[in-house]
């Protein structure tokens, strides 16, 4: 009889997991709360109009290459993906923004346009990115941060004062223009945290973003979340929609032995969670919790966010496919997410309009928006202020891109701290997970495995390593490399 294994939650890093699993002979049960799999990276369908309601970017497609190659397939043999040039753009004030080209040449000539010299300084800076790229990419992030010596190669030892210095170090020591230092700084955002606060070694952000490009599924990121359900089933995982884990069931030794979904009680030895990890625990006796709410109290969390899913009536003018307005003072912002949680007065916020490039994300002559505003988690988050701030950000878009805009709003959809506590049971409705900074990276995140419970693990943003698209598909693999490992020689039913 084959060993089963139940995963809670159907994200990137949950499916991840459950391929390999299932690939490695186990009896695979995916358990989603929610009506559609996915987890965050859902989908939002109206009026004709399509959202992802979560990631929007596809970046490091060299990550869901090795993935599917994994089991002897490619990308394109699920979902189309382009290119995109430019791959994004960037405003800074009215009429005033930068548009990043889609290859290398280009964007040193951008560099150079803004500030002469600079792009020989970033040529220098990219040769370091990539080279960390490689590091982290094919060895390092693969590693389960169950001990400080993963970190300790012949290739770190050489590279400690990157994790010493940051990346706001880095860019600003040669690079003068407030932009280009915007543009630069901008990648670590995806790591969820300032640039102040991540250590220089990961500038391989800045090799994903102009080394490797910015590329688009066609059809969206939930085109990937159908890949790998269609790879998964096709290995034999079984998916449960609406199945609500209510608790972990654990006897006196601290063996987990069941499971209680939607109130009935299931047996199992073995369960991974990719779910929230602090809400994982909270579904195990408090005698059995590995982190205290004084330990996670003190974690520093990746932002949340407040999302808009807006269907115009008409096509927009000066807005690329991922926009960015940067108008407004940076640091002010970080301040009131990682210093002084509080909603920020004079918000950046991002912007994707799929439909610029993929035509199946509205009706013709109509266009499909994302709007993100990157926010404490934690903060009151009603109506009123939502609304608030979806008339600020409007009322920008239309002095920054000199165009009208809200008179031809069809709907909007709204998503925020309240929305990801109760689709996610996210801990305080981060977006996220936890910030890679350098007190938070490798070992010194929350574990893959139990300390406390035998046969229950993790994966995920709040694990190893990291908060990101392509970071959970390597959690997932990291996860099931644990499992089959603790079990090589077990037979668990």
């Amino acid at each position: 009889m084959k060993k089963s294994i139940y995963i809670i939650g159907s994200g990137f890093s949950a499916l991840s997991a459950s391929c390999y699993l299932a690939q490695a002979g186990y009896q695979v049960i995916v358990l989603e709360k929610n009506k559609t799999i996915g987890g965050r990276a859902r989908q939002l369908l109206k009026n004709g109009f399509t959202f992802d309601i979560g990631p929007t970017w596809y970046w490091m497609p060299d990550v869901f290459e090795k993935f599917f190659a994994d089991f002897g397939k490619k990308p394109s043999d699920f979902y189309e993906l382009e290119k995109l040039t430019p791959a994004y753009q960037v405003y800074f004030d009215k009429a005033d923004s930068i548009t990043i080209p889609g290859n290398l040449e280009a964007i040193y000539k951008v560099f150079e346009e803004e500030e002469k010299g600079s792009s020989k300084h970033l040529k220098a800076f990219l040769k370091s990115a990539a080279y960390n790229y490689d590091v982290s990419i094919n060895d390092l992030v693969y590693k389960p941060g169950a001990s400080p010596l993963e970190l300790v190669t012949p290739v770190t030892i050489g590279k400690i004062t990157q994790f010493f210095s940051t990346i706001r170090k880095q860019v600003r020591k040669h690079i003068k223009s407030k932009k280009l230092i915007q543009i630069l700084e901008f990648p670590v955002l995806f790591l969820g945290a300032k640039p102040s606060n991540t250590p220089a070694f990961y500038n391989f952000m800045n090799y994903a973003d102009f080394g490797l490009g910015t590329w688009h599924p066609k059809g969206g990121m939930y085109k990937v979340i159908e890949a790998m359900v269609d790879l998964a089933t096709s290995l034999g995982v079984e998916f449960r929609t609406e199945a609500n884990v209510q608790e972990i069931k654990v006897n006196t030794e601290g063996q987990v032995n069941g499971l209680v979904v939607n109130d009935e009680l299931i047996e199992t030895k073995m369960v991974l969670s990719g779910a929230d990890y602090h809400h994982t625990e909270t579904l195990l006796p408090e005698s059995f919790r590995q982190y205290t709410e004084k330990y996670w109290d003190n974690k520093v969390f990746a932002p949340s966010s407040l999302l808009f899913y807006v269907g115009f009536d008409k096509k927009l003018d000066q807005v690329s496919h991922h926009t960015l307005f940067f108008d407004t003072d940076f640091d002010a912002h970080a301040k009131t997410i990682y210093d002084n949680p509080s909603w920020p007065e004079k918000p950046l916020f991002y912007a994707s309009f799929p439909s610029i490039t993929d035509a199946s994300f509205a009706p013709e002559n109509q266009e499909a928006a994302t709007f993100l505003i990157p926010l404490a988690p934690g903060i009151k988050d009603t109506p009123k202020i939502r609304e608030h701030y979806f008339k600020l950000i409007i009322d920008r878009l239309e002095k920054l891109t000199n165009q009208k805009v809200e008179a031809h709003i069809l709907f909007k959809e709204s998503f925020c701290v309240n929305d990801f506590i109760k689709d996610y049971n996210s801990y305080k409705g981060n977006a996220y997970g936890l910030a890679n900074i350098l007190t938070q990276t490798a070992f010194l995140r929350p574990k893959i495995k139990s300390k406390k419970v035998t046969g229950l693990f993790f994966t995920g943003q709040l694990t190893v390593p990291g908060p990101g698209v392509p970071p959970s598909l390597i959690s997932g693999k990291i996860a099931s490399d644990s499992i089959l490992k603790t079990y090589k020689n077990e037979t668990i039913i």
